[in-house]
């Protein structure tokens, strides 16, 4: 018997990825990993456990997640294949989904067809144009020589009349490797009329045999067909895929042996232990510093601007605003250059003006001073308040913790006094 359970309806119905095990089996039942101790028989109730389930994460309006549904079905008529069914790509957002509903879709399908490991079923309606589908699209993104796409053209019995597909399923007009399978489902109409899902694979069977763009195919057409090729390909790709993976798996054994053996002889007190821990701590200071100062931290504050932002900011804006708001009278300097030159040239008037700038020209300076000197202090309070949000991975053992900023703080404000002097 066949069996149908998966929600189907207009707008978005799939709006949480659905992780499906078929698993052969004597009997036959499902299981949901959120509710393992359930055994579903009646695939009803497997339907309405999943739009429940939707439902409990998404909400009833229409909002998506990237958190899987897990089913298992068991039956005597199924051959073993894990499927995950992913929303289609939507473009207008409709009830509480946000504005960016697309890219939303986007990267969370992105996420599962980026995987080496996966095989890509690529679906597309025969009665819209192929270059702009946008599953081949997303495919073509993460496996451009097409060699784990599966071409699948559904609609095939609602494409206009003279036209047809046997182009694309004959691998001609977008090649890909695996090549492509047409199939026709049950409409929304056979549906809602509870059309046996038998009776529909019959029609698919016989739309096939008696169209003349596909009879010389119908033997590679159709969903039983579908479901041997994904079979098949599914071990064959799992298969070459093993053997990188086993390897990997074996390296990551060994690195981990290799630890638990040092752990064997583990002594706490050991001195040497000790001090390869304390150099780690200070090291891992000395990174987590530079990388707040520098700009490339792993924990990046969104509140506010912090370590080396702020000190950009304080050279950048808070400096030449201060500097801008220096005020001098024109009609005093010009004065004061007047008086200057006359001093300088006392009774003889042999030396030039140059000394006369230059004593106006320092007291000018002068006025500077402020400014940067200020410019310093809020640079050296930054730092400071860097170095206290760097030891705080060290709050484990406080008197490192407190040796540690007092050492660098020390370090800090002796070299303000030399930044000062040279200012």
């Amino acid at each position: 018997p066949c069996r149908d359970f998966l929600p189907r309806g207009s707008g978005i119905v799939t709006r949480r990825p659905l992780i499906l095990q078929l698993i052969f089996s004597k009997t036959e039942y499902a299981e949901f990993l959120h509710c393992k101790s359930k055994k579903f028989t009646d695939f009803d109730e497997v339907r309405q456990e999943i739009e429940a389930e939707t439902d409990r994460v998404t909400g009833t309006n229409k909002g998506i997640s990237p958190v899987p549904i897990n089913l298992r079905v068991y039956s005597p008529h199924v051959l073993n294949l894990t499927l995950i069914d992913l929303p289609g790509i939507t473009k207008v957002p409709v009830g509480d989904q946000p504005q960016d509903i697309e890219f939303q879709i986007r990267d969370m399908i992105l996420q599962f067809i980026s995987r080496e490991s996966s095989l890509i079923l690529a679906v597309t309606p025969a009665n819209m144009d192929l270059a702009n589908s946008d599953a081949l699209k997303m495919a073509k993104e993460v496996d451009p020589q097409g060699l784990r796409t599966i071409g699948v053209i559904t609609k095939l019995d609602l494409m206009d009349e003279g036209t047809d597909a046997r182009d694309v399923l004959e691998n001609k007009l977008l090649p890909l490797r695996r090549g492509y399978i047409g199939v026709v489902n049950r409409s929304q109409k056979d549906i809602d009329g509870k059309k046996d899902i038998r009776a529909a694979l019959a029609a698919e069977r016989k739309f096939f045999l008696s169209h003349p763009a596909y009879r010389h195919m119908a033997e590679r057409m159709g969903t039983p067909h579908l479901q041997r090729v994904l079979n098949q390909q599914l071990t064959n790709h799992i298969r070459e895929t093993l053997p990188s993976l086993r390897s990997k798996l074996q390296s990551q054994l060994l690195s981990l042996e290799k630890e638990v053996e040092e752990y064997k002889n583990f002594r706490p007190d050991d001195p040497a232990r000790k001090t390869k821990a304390l150099l780690q701590m200070v090291q891992q200071f000395g990174v987590d510093f530079e990388k707040r100062i520098e700009g490339s931290g792993d924990q990046v504050d969104t509140l506010e601007l912090s370590g080396g932002a702020r000190i950009n900011r304080i050279f950048h804006e808070r400096f030449p605003f201060e500097l801008v708001k220096m005020e001098f009278d024109e009609k005093d300097l010009r004065r004061e250059i007047s008086y200057a030159i006359k001093n300088i040239h006392g009774v003889t008037g042999l030396f030039t003006p140059d000394l006369a700038f230059e004593a106006i020209v320092k007291k000018q300076v002068v006025k500077l001073k402020e400014p940067c000197l200020k410019c310093v202090d809020l640079v050296i309070q930054e730092l400071i308040n860097t170095v206290r949000q760097c030891t705080s991975k060290l709050g484990s053992y406080p008197r490192l913790r407190e040796e540690t900023e007092r050492i660098v703080t020390t370090h800090i404000r002796e070299r303000e006094g030399k930044t000062k002097d040279q200012v």
